[in-house]
């Protein structure tokens, strides 16, 4: 989805062109597993970074297509609404200084997009949800000026056959709401972690995303207020999967298989099971007609980049134009500073490493698939506070990071040869953060509860926290 279209406006003959484009690329894919026709690369790890842009009153600034034109950065790029961009980063080899060598990017870039936001009369902010956001914010009018998104919205309520957005989401409070447009997405913002694992070990690197995917939600959680209630600790994830709340194939348009989940299963035999879904559970949502040969996988790309699994296998091609396997772990929200986004990523690294290549320690053999799921949305709705079934015991979420997986990630790392300083501050982070037991949205929480829920004043505080760098364990109330 992150590519730019010609048109919005489809006939029955695009979609059937596309839909052979894409079984011809689904079985050439196909052929490349079966040879084993991918890079050997060692783990790369990398990142997006989804922000606000937001005015002197803290609230959203739809204003991406001036500043991203004064910014002038082929690292940032507009998203859905006109307040929202998205950063990235340059992919590193994961050994050595890769992790300093990411936050030092990130923060070279975050400081010179803050620039440019400040020279632009707005400010630049990461956060889950913005508290400030309003439901009148989300309209068509602050769409972004991209007909890939104008062509989305149209195609999901053709495929809803015109039916409204029903978001009703039941935490602390209840919220429920409707709209005639996929803008309720543009609310929810990421921080989307990519690690790219040789052939052999994708199967394995995929379903132990999916299986972390609930420990890193409860100690990342930076989400808890939409419209100015108090929802789940990770609000962000039941807004997304209920924004664009489409299914599959014909009679199960309305059913369990979802573009937006936590999927259907583990992969089995390889990941092509999951291409292999996309093309027969899903229809083609964006018919548009490419010249290139199939062995570019585009109108692959673009319907894989349609259908949005909280942990999503992704084909990309290094330098020499070998193929390569990449996860897109997407569960983890933006904010609260540039630290804490690495210490995240620090610690999903170092867990998928020594999941990957520990004897005897592969998650998917002592987790069920059903079991993960329900430990992701446990996570997304207390956060630290939930409880997981892991290895078929009952443990609380703050225990397993606390006593478990914080060594783990320290051993993955390690086994990378990952430089120890950078260790031990990226994984010292994550040992405060739990030490005092405070998260995004738990800091937001007790802000809230000292002062009142004035959202303007919780943003507006928020902001400047993030603005001394501090990771939020540091944030004073």
């Amino acid at each position: 989805m992150g590519q730019e279209i010609d048109q919005s406006k489809f006939k029955k003959q695009d979609f059937n062109h596309f839909q052979q484009a894409l079984e011809k690329e689904t079985q050439l894919l196909s052929e490349w597993f079966a040879d084993n026709a991918f890079a050997n690369d060692e783990l790369t790890g990398g990142f997006e970074l989804e922000a606000w842009l937001i005015d002197d009153d803290f609230r959203p600034a739809p204003i991406n297509d001036q500043y991203l034109k004064a910014l002038n950065d082929p690292l940032a790029v507009p998203e859905l609404a006109k307040f929202n961009v998205e950063v990235n980063s340059t992919p590193q080899c994961l050994h050595g200084n890769a992790l300093k060598r990411m936050e030092m990017e990130l923060n070279k870039t975050w400081q010179h997009c803050s620039e440019v936001a400040q020279e632009n009369d707005v400010k630049l902010l990461m956060t889950g949800i913005l508290p400030t956001v309003r439901d009148s914010d989300l309209t068509l009018e602050n769409m972004s000026h991209m007909t890939r998104y104008k062509a989305l919205n149209e195609q999901v309520l053709r495929m809803r056959g015109g039916k409204p957005i029903k978001l009703d989401i039941n935490g602390r409070e209840h919220l429920v709401t409707e709209h005639k447009d996929v803008m309720l997405e543009s609310a929810a913002t990421s921080f989307q972690i990519h690690i790219q694992t040789p052939l052999d070990r994708s199967v394995d690197g995929y379903n132990t995303s999916i299986v972390l995917s609930a420990p890193m939600v409860a100690m990342s959680a930076n989400s808890p207020y939409l419209f100015g209630r108090d929802l789940w600790d990770e609000t962000r994830i039941p807004l997304f999967e209920q924004s664009i709340a489409v299914g599959g194939m014909a009679g199960a348009a309305f059913g369990p298989v979802r573009r937006v989940s936590f999927g259907t299963d583990f992969a089995r035999g390889s990941l092509m099971d999951c291409f292999e879904e996309n093309l027969q559970h899903f229809p083609v949502l964006l018919p548009i007609q490419y010249d290139d040969a199939p062995e570019k996988m585009t109108h692959l790309a673009l319907h894989n980049g349609t259908i949005w699994r909280w942990n999503r296998p992704l084909i990309g091609f290094n330098k020499k134009g070998v193929p390569h396997v990449r996860i897109e772990h997407r569960v983890t929200p933006a904010g609260p500073s540039v630290i804490d986004l690495m210490a995240n990523a620090a610690f999903f690294f170092g867990l998928s490493n020594f999941y990957l290549y520990e004897p005897g320690e592969s998650l998917a053999g002592k987790i069920s698939f059903s079991q993960a799921r329900d430990n992701f949305y446990a996570a997304s709705k207390r956060g630290l506070d939930a409880t997981f079934v892991w290895e078929e015991k009952n443990v609380p979420a703050h225990t397993l990071l606390k006593e478990k997986l914080l060594p783990n990630a320290r051993k993955g790392l390690e086994l990378l040869e990952l430089a120890t300083d950078d260790i031990d501050t990226y994984l010292g982070v994550v040992e405060a953060r739990l030490e005092k037991g405070c998260n995004g949205a738990i800091w937001q929480r007790q802000f809230v509860e000292k002062y009142g829920r004035d959202m303007k004043a919780l943003t507006e505080a928020y902001y400047e926290r993030q603005c001394s760098g501090l990771p939020v364990h540091e944030w004073d109330i």
